[in-house]
């Protein structure tokens, strides 16, 4: 199996799948997939999700963000809006985010780890607007929970420098890696750095226990993201069918 996802009109998709964690299992396929806006995806893209076996969309996105309407988003898929923005533009955008949202708002935090944990059957897709930062915190936490280590987690986070380079040059934009790696410098520290001083110390558990995730809560995540490792192959339990319904926002 790839991590990396080739959905047409998306640049930074992969499966959070195929990790070693803890326990002697790992990371289960197809059960969360991370992205930047999937406003992007055309006809094809939707349905390379579908086929997938996404069926619920989180959006970390804030009112204001959004830059298409979900019309080509296939039917059968609910979408949750959690948005993670605040405030602190100072770190907002860059790896120092990460910590500093994390204590701060632990609540927000276990509200899109909840939307993750009752999901319905089938992938959940999370995203924001470039697939880095709010989504790699969520997914950072994940991982953390399935007893990923921290070097298989910063691997993970570190993926998407690459993977959204040619999405700058697609928008005739500057590469927003040489923006955060200034600012990096000037708080004379790296992305590498900031991640695993997070990991090193990062009790997810506790953290989501205090924002509020139930016991239940933590367990179902851990069990959704999962499997025992019988030597890397597919997990076979995989939802594929289209569910029906509107596929209308709540």
């Amino acid at each position: 199996m790839e991590r990396d996802l080739a959905w047409e009109g998306c640049h930074n998709v992969r499966d959070l799948g195929g990790l070693p964690a803890a326990n002697g299992r790992r990371t289960r396929w197809g059960a969360v997939v991370r992205a930047d806006t999937p406003d992007r995806l055309t006809p094809a893209g939707w349905e390379s999700a579908a086929a997938h076996g996404v069926r619920t969309v989180l959006d970390l996105r804030a009112p204001g963000e959004h830059r298409a309407e979900p019309g080509l988003r296939p039917p059968g898929m609910t979408v949750v809006n959690v948005p993670l923005n605040d405030r602190d533009g100072g770190a907002r955008g860059t790896p120092l985010y990460l910590r500093s949202y994390l204590e701060r708002h632990p609540d927000r935090c276990a509200r899109a780890l909840r939307v993750i944990a009752q999901a319905p059957p089938g992938g959940v897709l999370v995203h924001c607007v470039a697939g880095r930062d709010r989504t790699g915190l969520i997914a950072l936490l994940l991982l953390s929970l399935a007893g990923v280590a921290p070097v298989h987690a910063l691997e993970d986070y570190e993926r998407s420098e690459t993977r959204l380079s040619p999405l700058y040059a697609l928008l005739g934009q500057p590469d927003d890696a040489l923006r955060v790696r200034a600012r990096l410098e000037a708080a004379g520290t790296t992305a590498s750095e900031v991640v695993l001083a997070l990991l090193a110390d990062l009790d997810a558990e506790a953290r989501l226990t205090a924002g509020g995730l139930s016991p239940s809560e933590l367990a179902a995540l851990r069990e959704r993201l999962t499997v025992v490792d019988e030597g890397g192959s597919q997990d076979a339990g995989v939802v594929v069918a289209m569910e029906d319904g509107s596929g209308a926002a709540r």
